[in-house]
């Protein structure tokens, strides 16, 4: 490669004939870190941070669960009867229309959230959810109104997936901001805590009314129940969120927004919701994101939202046997998620991912073989198996994906790149492994399925920057003490020279 004059290290000669220019233009790229670049954060916010984020995530998922556990039950209510499977395949239809809509909503609310805040869309997002997952239990069956029944629950549930395309995004890049450097996948692990909990709460829920009123009185009337706890459990998370102060680096993007400078025009410019720009600029992150979240979002929901399903409508297992294993697991994930979040900031991000992707990668079969044999060991086991392997990517995502973009643009990035990918992949899950079996008539799809999608995981883990331990692009270093803070500084000034 031939030396030019722009590249200091092209002419050593040069170099040593002028050294104090070439360390006036070495300060000028690299200023020198000083006390009040570093960000020193107070625990007791982050932790009201975190737990806003996780409680407000939790009951997201569960409005979003409860729809995925009465699957079976809402093709009865909402669709015309006649072939099970046809009935099944149009409530997981129903369940993906969700999902179509959800990079809209990340193209709207993640600019938003780039522009005036992200607590304050947080709370929008929420109170959408909630209206969404509440009007649903309100709507009148198919035997009663006829073609309008799939038609309204179509139309909240896309409401639903609207308001949800701004919340991942959102609560992960709040949690991000918040946390220190160095503890980052530990509170971000807080997050999945949350979604584990809301698919917890779903599950638990429908399963205590599946058994206590059976089959025939869920289909009448029991299933709406669910849905209608939204509704309060909503203004929970809406007063959470709203006692909650902005993120420390959206408040130092404002500041710098408020003198003229380089820094105020790229802010100015992004937050009008530019998504040419964020295209333009960002796409190869975007493309990473996508092929991390694919990999990871297939595998997710297809354990705790499909299996139950698989159980009971693929293997014959009544629906609370299927649900209450994947519970038990669920329960035993949430015990380990936030040792996983330690984990992936001791040996870093990507050690951690790449577990999770090879676990599916080698595991899925054997699992899927083991559900297959029947029994409560047998299936226990092979649902653990499949949980231990997501685990390792519910407890790191939330870590390393608001990592890859920088902060004027982090809320609106990660929303498009993270719901295209969930929609085009996650939320297709069930309905595309229930039309492979249908069609093949072999019930070990969903492992291929998931084996494919981790051999896309482990290509795009292997890809992507390590990024533990480090501040986030755009953002200034976070730091838990003053102390932490003086070592920092000293330890990045320059050695004297005698």
């Amino acid at each position: 490669m031939p030396a030019t004059d722009n590249d200091p290290a092209a002419d050593p000669e040069a170099r040593r004939r002028h050294p104090r220019l070439f360390r006036a233009v070495s300060r000028r790229k690299q200023p020198r870190l000083r006390r009040t670049d570093i960000t020193v954060t107070d625990e007791a916010a982050v932790r009201r941070a975190v737990k806003a984020a996780s409680l407000g995530n939790a009951m997201e998922w569960f409005d979003f669960g409860i729809y995925a556990y009465l699957a079976v039950t809402l093709g009865h209510v909402f669709f015309p009867s006649g072939n099970d499977t046809v009935q099944l395949l149009s409530s997981f239809a129903t369940f993906a229309v969700a999902f179509l809509v959800r990079p809209l909503g990340g193209m709207f609310f993640g600019p938003m959230g780039d522009r005036i805040g992200r607590k304050k869309v947080l709370a929008l997002t929420m109170i959408l959810m909630a209206v969404g997952t509440f009007a649903i239990g309100l709507i009148p069956s198919y035997a009663s109104i006829g073609f309008w029944a799939p038609v309204l629950l179509i139309a909240f549930r896309m409401l639903q997936g609207f308001s949800t395309g701004g919340e991942y995004g959102g609560a992960s890049t709040f949690i991000a901001e918040y946390a220190p450097d160095r503890r980052r996948g530990y509170f971000g692990s807080f997050l999945e805590f949350g979604t584990l909990a809301g698919y917890v709460g779903a599950a638990g829920l429908v399963t205590a009314l599946t058994a206590w009123l059976g089959s025939d009185t869920m289909e009448a009337w029991g299933w709406r129940v669910p849905f209608l706890v939204a509704g309060p459990l909503g203004l929970v998370g809406l007063y959470l969120r709203m006692r909650l102060d902005e993120t420390p680096a959206f408040q130092r993007l404002e500041s710098d927004a408020a003198h003229p400078s380089d820094a105020a025009d790229a802010v100015e410019t992004t937050t009008k919701g530019d998504l040419a720009k964020i295209f333009r600029q960002q796409w190869p992150m975007l493309v990473l994101c996508v092929a991390l979240v694919g990999a990871y979002n297939i595998t997710d929901y297809m354990v705790l939202s499909y299996l139950p399903t698989y159980l009971s409508d693929e293997l014959g297992y009544s629906e609370t046997h299927g649900l209450l294993i994947l519970l038990l697991v669920m329960v035993l994930l949430m015990l380990v998620i936030t040792r996983v979040g330690k984990l992936n900031d001791r040996f870093g991000r990507k050690p951690v991912l790449m577990a999770g992707m090879l676990g599916f990668l080698f595991l899925s079969l054997p699992a899927f073989l083991l559900i297959g044999r029947g029994g409560i060991p047998a299936i226990t086991a092979g649902v653990l198996m499949l949980g231990l392997s997501l685990v390792c990517m519910l407890g790191t995502m939330s870590a390393a994906l608001p990592a890859l973009f920088p902060t004027d643009v982090r809320y609106g990035s990660l929303s498009v790149g993270y719901n295209l990918s969930t929609s085009l992949f996650g939320g297709t899950t069930p309905l595309v492994i229930t039309a492979l079996i249908g069609a093949t008539g072999n019930n070990l799809m969903p492992a291929y399925y998931a084996m494919g999608a981790a051999l896309v995981g482990v290509v795009a883990v292997a890809c992507m920057k390590e990024t533990a331990q480090q501040p986030l692009e755009g953002s200034p270093p976070s730091v838990e003490t003053p102390e932490e803070a003086a070592e920092m500084v000293l330890s990045r000034a320059p050695e004297p020279k005698f």
